[in-house]
């Protein structure tokens, strides 16, 4: 008898739970700060009927200041319904994630952005995921971030997390590059005929050095032809895997030019051979890019770290300073300026716990925060999509999409 009330009374609760917890349809009619998302919906039935009937998922949904944002630019007006399920797919992470689940240590986690004509990463573009003080922080492409403003709003498929601005696409090397102020080596792959190579590659990770890095062997550079400068570039490509800071270790990777590099992590500080991560974790379509203080050196490849240096320590014997304006001629102009793209530090993993599995980890994708639940939505992506180029300084004006500004 007590069994069979127990049975009673759970399917009674379930029933319950059922009736009191909303699709996700109906919790967006009900939500008044996600009348402007609903509003998209109904423009693009067949993306709504996509999202509603995803399970086991996560959903950073844009408030309506976020979506007040976009839609002033007018850069809705004229988008496809491609790229606008581009945008709303890398707001959903193939998992529940509850806002508990979510640590300072930041997770790189996948979404269901995997349409190879915006993004190259396998499994799905990544969107950072990190507890900053006591709010959710979700960092995307150029480095611009969105506060989760409501967080845990259950729905019958996984849970909402209401944000303040839209995410933005992360964009293609060189278009980063720029918007990074990393103009010189944006032109340096420009002279080699890298770019291309490397804005259309699959599961990459960058260590892309600042314009000050290439100035301290800026006369030296000069004097070097173009394959000694194309083996110099690929020496900094790592192919085949995405090594986002979280996941870096001590250890040695092989590089697009087939040499190793040596990643030595130290109380927060990450060193490649001789030269600082200054700024980690810079989205792109392929991949993850992190800014160096230092031009790396095939030839010096048992350089070593100096945590104790406060500038750049050069890994060219004897390198002459110097101009390598030269390099620039061409290049686009970017017209924003992106904070988080250059804002620098020395210890870009500090309270990080350091990885043991090599240098760079598990390899390429992204991981999911612990404590969630994994969701079917995810497929992979391996091709090679030629991803969007252009204007990238009108993105801020609408929270960041710079993927409908580069079209």
């Amino acid at each position: 008898m007590y069994a069979t009330k127990t049975f009673v009374a759970s399917t009674l609760l379930a029933i319950v739970s059922a009736q009191t917890t909303p699709n996700l349809t109906a919790l967006i009619a009900d939500t008044p700060s996600l009348s402007g998302l609903g509003s998209i919906l109904e423009a693009y039935p067949n993306i709504a009927t996509d999202l509603a009937s995803a399970e086991n998922v996560t959903i950073f949904a844009p408030n309506n200041a976020a979506i007040t944002a976009l839609m002033s630019t007018g850069a809705l007006d004229e988008a496809t319904e491609a790229q606008v399920a581009a945008i709303l797919n890398y707001h959903v992470v193939p998992a529940v994630v509850p806002s508990s689940a979510i640590a300072e240590t930041p997770t790189f986690a996948p979404t269901l952005l995997n349409d190879t004509a915006y993004t190259n990463v396998t499994d799905g573009q990544v969107v950072e995921v990190a507890l900053d003080g006591e709010d959710v922080v979700l960092t995307s492409g150029f480095k611009l971030t969105a506060t989760v403003v409501q967080a845990d709003v259950n729905f019958t498929g996984g849970v909402v997390h209401i944000i303040d601005s839209v995410l933005s696409v992360p964009a293609n090397v060189s278009t980063t590059a720029i918007g990074a102020g990393l103009t010189i080596l944006a032109g340096a792959l420009q002279a080699t005929n890298l770019t291309d190579t490397l804005d259309t590659a699959s599961d990459i990770t960058i260590f892309a050095p600042s314009n000050l890095a290439f100035a301290a062997i800026g006369g030296t550079a000069a004097n070097l032809t173009t394959a000694q400068l194309t083996d110099i570039l690929s020496y900094h490509v790592i192919n085949g895997t995405i090594a986002y800071s979280s996941s870096l270790g001590n250890g040695s990777v092989a590089t697009l030019g087939r040499d190793n590099v040596t990643i030595t992590v130290t109380d927060g500080a990450v060193f490649v051979n001789g030269a600082r991560v200054i700024n980690a974790d810079v989205l792109v379509a392929g991949g993850v890019m992190h800014v160096i203080d230092s031009v790396l050196n095939p030839a010096n490849a048992t350089a070593e770290a100096d945590p104790s240096a406060t500038t750049g320590v050069a890994q060219f014997s004897g390198a002459v300073s110097g101009s390598s304006i030269a390099l620039t001629t061409g290049l686009p102009t970017a017209t924003t300026t992106y904070s988080g793209l250059t804002a620098t530090t020395d210890d870009v993993a500090q309270g990080y716990e350091t990885q043991t599995g090599g240098a760079v980890g598990t390899g390429a994708g992204g991981s999911q925060p612990t404590g969630g639940s994994g969701g079917s939505g995810s497929s992979s992506s391996s091709g090679m999509a030629a991803l969007p180029t252009g204007a990238i300084g009108a993105a801020a004006l609408f929270g960041g999409v710079a993927l409908l500004a580069s079209f």
